[in-house]
Formats: C-alpha cells, structure tokens, sequence
C-alpha cells in the first residue's frame, strides 16, 4: 500500500530578521573594514533572502556591545562552546517542534493521542533524553508511541524521515506517523572568517516543521524515491562538531558539482520517474545558485521554482526543515496538480528524489 503525507505544519522563533541587520552583525562580530564590509554586504544582497529567523536576539544589533549570546570582546570573553550552543538548543528546541507539530496536526484533525510513531529529525542539537521526549509530553502523546532520531545527516534529512515514516505505514498500516523536524542553524556561527563560514552564515536561518504520514488515500502520496551519492563532491559539503559549535563545510563548487551530478543521473531519473511527465518539482532552497543550476540542469522554467524561491527569501536555508516549508505551499497551492519530483542535497554528496501525487 501506498503512503501520504496528511498535513505538514511550520513554524519559526521570533521575528523575521532582515537579511540586512545579519550583515551589520556579521561585519561586527568579524571586525571587517571598509572593503571587507562592503565585499560581505554584495554577498548578502545577491543572496536571495530578504529575511531569517533565529532563537538568538544578537543577530539584530548592529553594535556589538549588544549582543547577548555572542561575545561583544572576543580578547576578554570566551566564544561560546558548543556545550553551551546544546543548551540553548535544549531550551528551545522542542517548544519550536511541538508548534510545527500542533500546527500539522490540526490541519488533519488528527488527535495526539492517534499517533503511533514518532521521528524526531535533527542536524543542529542532540540531547538524550531527548526533544523526542519532551515532545511526546507537550503533545500529551502516548507512552507507548515508538520513536526514532535521525541526526547529523544535514539538509536531506526530511528525506530519510518520509522514507522511514513510509516503510512504517507500509508493515503497519493503521499506523499514525508524525515526523518533526527541528533545525537551530543560527546557533553555529563562526567566528573564523573565511569563505566556507562567509558562505554558510550567509544562508542558514531556524524553523521546525512536522508532517503526518498515514496510508489515507489524501494530500501528497509517496509513489517512489532513490538515493544517490556524488562522490565528487564528497569534501564540498561536510558537517562536523566543533569545540565552538558544529563546523560546515561549504564550497563554491557545490550548485556547478549538483548540476553536474544531475545530468549524470538523468536516465537513471527518467527510468525511475518518467521525467518527461513531471510538471512540477521541489527543490531543497540550499541557496539562490543551486536553484538556479539544479533548473538549469532539468531544463526547468523559472516559474517551477517559484516556491522554493520564496521559501529561500523568506526564511533562508534551514537544513533539513526546508523541503517541508516547500511542500506545505505546494499542497496549499491550487494550481498544482498531478506528480511532484522532490530534491534535497546534504553532506556526502547526497542527493535524494522523492515521487509524490497530489490528489
């Protein structure tokens, strides 16, 4: 039998903060002269995102003597460490899923005490015990629901939830499963200014998203899915754990290695998907160019990517949350009809597809 996803709800902390405001705290927080600040504020502009969120309020303050989280005097006060980056991660972090979560369900009427699986996804914080936990109790969920954590994978990590949710459904099928997704990016900024950490405090912003996935015959059904590894680009992306917060490396050549995987892979995708057919795709927002080049790639109109450059405008890359905000527009969006390629790219290189229908 086949799955779908029900329901997908979001949410993010705080208030949209402008893509502007970050760049005069990263010029603060790396202590950049004339030329510097001005090369740092042309990436910011040609970023393609007006607007991020974050759990932090430094983020805003255009004065360093402002800022809260982050050391206003680097020579006097310590960077903070990655135990303390977890703590703030701990204090927020199953409030911001249990909101998605809340949210997913109530689109779907779906009573909290109908799940019967729990996955909690996760790149930026980890905990034992867990958000999962935590989330079980806000959301008056039974004692006895299992549950899963998926951590460290990076942005493709909704991917690997859905796949499980749908492996699930597909032994039990009366089974209720609820994936959440919890991403804290903003807490990882780097202090060390060179061009991965330029690139990745560029992007990254905070959000939770959730979904639902039953055997109802409703929303998005998954038809099929395939998993594939540019080996390539194994050191162009990678995720590690820092004495100050965790580490990403993140290259230049990423969007041109993507582009090239994927004319490497396009008969393999036609023979899985039926290219030809696919009106419509949703493409994990990892940044302006690798939209631009995964369309270029797929011979795509710019119009199919309209939401997924929304989404990127207005809330940035948040790792594996990201997809989710796509595909929530996509179900809520009348004039999408029929199949659904999903996309999303993460450490490795990993690149996964999802089929879906929305009927």
């Amino acid at each position: 039998m086949n799955s779908s996803l029900i329901s997908i709800g979001v949410a993010n902390p705080g208030k949209p903060i402008s893509q502007h405001s970050i760049a005069g705290f990263m010029k603060q927080a790396h202590g950049l002269d004339e030329v510097e600040g001005r090369k740092l504020n042309f990436l910011y502009r040609k970023s393609g995102i007006d607007t991020r969120y974050s759990v932090l309020t430094d983020f805003d303050k255009a004065h360093s003597r402002d800022f809260r989280f982050f050391p206003s005097n680097d020579e006097l006060e310590p960077f903070p460490s990655t135990k303390a980056r977890m703590r703030v991660f701990e204090e927020n972090a199953s409030t911001l899923g249990a909101e998605a979560a809340l949210n997913c369900l109530q689109k779907s009427a779906t009573h909290p005490t109908e799940i019967s699986h729990l996955i909690l996804v996760s790149c930026t914080g980890m905990t034992a015990p867990g958000v999962e936990l935590e989330l079980m109790q806000s959301l008056q969920l039974s004692d006895s629901v299992e549950r899963y954590c998926l951590h460290f994978m990076g942005c493709y990590a909704a991917f690997t939830g859905i796949k499980l949710a749908d492996k699930i459904v597909r032994s039990e099928p009366e089974a209720k499963v609820l994936l959440v997704c919890v991403e804290l990016c903003t807490l990882h900024f780097q202090k060390e200014y060179s061009e991965d950490h330029l690139l990745a405090n560029s992007l990254f912003g905070d959000g939770a998203a959730a979904a639902l996935i039953t055997g109802a015959k409703a929303g998005l059904k998954i038809k099929s899915y395939l998993s594939q590894v540019l080996r390539q680009g194994v050191k162009d992306m990678a995720w590690s754990i820092g004495d100050f917060g965790f580490e990403m490396r993140l290259t230049k050549y990423i969007p041109a290695l993507l582009e090239g995987g994927i004319h490497q892979l396009r008969a393999i995708f036609e023979q899985r998907f039926g290219l030809a057919d696919i009106k419509n795709f949703a493409i994990h927002p990892g940044g302006k160019q690798i939209l631009q080049k995964v369309q270029e790639a797929f011979g795509l109109d710019p119009s199919m990517n309209q939401h997924a450059m929304e989404v990127l405008r207005n809330f940035g890359n948040m790792s594996s949350v990201t997809i989710l905000f796509v595909l929530a527009r996509m179900m809520d969006d009348p004039k999408i009809e029929g199949d659904i390629l999903a996309m999303g790219f993460g450490p490795g290189l990993t690149l996964e597809t999802l089929l879906l229908e929305k009927s």
